[in-house]
């Protein structure tokens, strides 16, 4: 062989070397990336071959599937009472990533989970029945926030106290699922609802944290009586009225300038509302031991699951008194969700313990066996004691029967709350967020609630919680214990 033939043959070979390893490197690294491509339709093929599996409510399915002719797409997903159960559904689409409930396990739902693979479906290759979802959700709890809120744009969250489990996540205006399932109509309900101003999509209960107002004073009141700055709800505080915020000239005003707020008691500052006395508490205290207390109850989690990943509630660092002042009113940057207010009621009503909050029971296979019992894995922590948790309960109690919180009231049943009206926009120019926190217990049930009506038709002089939220939280509370 000559030399110009052996060095042809040689780089010959070289090209066929270098085939051979760029098809392995194709077919061994980046085949999974090419087969997870969201543009890749075999996927959306496979996914929708059959039938998915189903999120389950107090045991009816609240999703279907039916079959799609003339598509290569057999089946599409369907909701029932889609708008009702949106923020937890979420959706799945033949055009778009799944949400909610519906992309967390999407896997299980689809049958591509590994948990739901029998012998026979390992040997033959063939996708296993699909497993479903079963929530903790009640249907009357989620029906009853779903109608109060009406056409208001809010948000609501039910939590049972004793176990943690979530009764009810309600966001409006809500928006039905099935509008997003077709791939050949998904595109016109999607440009719809995304430019939307009133953000249908967004689930307000679980991922749009807003300043909480005076609920968070509930917060700072447990901080004051664990930390000894007070001994007991009923004890006369240093709570100078009018206030001016420290190292300022700004006098914090209370709402009802009648009120008896000068050196107010815990009790009685919750049943009016006074400004200035959590606002100085939170001076008293300082930031640091106030952050460590809104801690514990769950402020500046970034990795609560429910199972869906709810948007931190956050209680802020680096602040000078006069901006620890007003985060004692629940206001400078501090913000929370409707889930997070559900939970610091749902920890005084259970004795100071929180129990880790879920919507999701258990999820299990095709033939119903379980393979996941979130009720059983739900963890518990001790967030104050159970003297400051029954102080705090019986100074909510007074708020709901001789204070701001009347609309509360719900005859038979024993229920404690706390209202708040969050200023909105520069030099609160914007209408104020209406909020309601609050536990109720009736015949050996209890519920825990919290509700933000972020705009209402109400005018604005007229916008309070007790006015706006609390009557949606009593409609829930009646709902959960009667």
């Amino acid at each position: 062989m000559n030399k110009t033939i052996r060095r042809a043959s040689v780089f010959a070979l070289l090209l066929v070397f270098s085939l051979l390893i760029r098809a392995t490197w194709v077919q061994f690294y980046e085949g999974r990336a090419l087969a997870d491509d969201k543009d890749n339709r075999r996927n959306a093929i496979e996914t929708y071959a059959e039938p998915l599996g189903n999120i389950i409510v107090a045991g009816e399915s609240v999703t279907g599937s039916a079959a799609t002719p003339d598509s290569d797409l057999e089946y599409r997903r369907t909701y029932t009472d889609g708008e009702l159960y949106a923020a937890v559904t979420g959706y799945a689409s033949q055009a778009y990533a799944p949400t909610q409930l519906e992309g967390i396990y999407a896997d299980l739902l689809n049958g591509t989970d590994t948990r739901l693979k029998t012998v026979v479906d390992s040997v033959t290759g063939e996708r296993a029945d699909p497993g479903n979802v079963i929530t903790t959700i009640d249907p009357a709890v989620q029906k009853a926030a779903y109608d109060a809120l009406g056409d208001k744009k809010g948000a609501a969250v039910a939590i049972d106290p004793a176990t943690g489990r979530i009764l009810a996540v309600v966001s409006t205006p809500s928006y039905d699922p099935s509008s997003l399932t077709d791939a050949n109509t998904a595109g016109t309900a999607w440009k719809k609802l995304t430019a939307d101003a009133d953000k249908p999509l967004t689930n307000r209960a679980l991922r749009q944290p807003l300043p909480p107002g005076s609920t968070f004073k509930l917060v700072v009141a447990a901080a004051a009586l664990e930390d000894g700055l007070y001994s007991s709800v009923d004890e006369r505080t240093d709570s100078a009225d009018p206030y001016t915020l420290p190292g300022t000239t700004t006098v914090l005003s209370n709402e009802n300038p009648s009120a008896p707020c000068e050196d107010a008691t815990i009790r009685v500052a919750l049943q009016y509302s006074c400004n200035n006395v959590f606002a100085h508490m939170a001076v008293q205290l300082g930031q640091d031991e106030l952050r460590a207390t809104a801690e514990r109850f769950g402020f500046n989690d970034e990795t609560r699951d429910v199972p869906v990943r709810a948007y931190p509630s956050v209680y802020p660092s680096g602040m000078d008194e006069s901006s620890t002042a007003l985060t004692g009113i629940g206001q400078f940057d501090v913000t929370a969700t409707p889930l997070q207010m559900a939970m610091v009621s749902a920890t005084l009503a259970n004795g100071g313990k929180l129990v880790s909050p879920h919507m999701v029971s258990q999820v299990t296979d095709g033939g119903g066996n379980v393979l996941t019992d979130y009720d059983d894995e739900a963890s518990t922590t001790q967030v104050v004691s159970s003297d400051t948790a029954e102080q705090l309960r019986s100074a909510m109690r007074t708020v709901v029967e001789d204070g701001t919180g009347t609309n509360a009231r719900i005859d038979g049943a024993t229920v404690g709350g706390k209202t708040g009206t969050a200023q909105h926009g520069e030099n609160n120019s914007k209408t104020p967020y209406a909020w309601f926190t609050s536990y109720a217990e009736a015949d050996g049930k209890e519920v825990a609630v919290a509700v933000v009506v972020e705009q209402s038709n109400a005018a604005r002089s007229e916008v309070s919680g007790n006015g706006l939220a609390a009557p949606v939280a009593k409609a829930m509370m009646q709902a959960a214990i009667g």
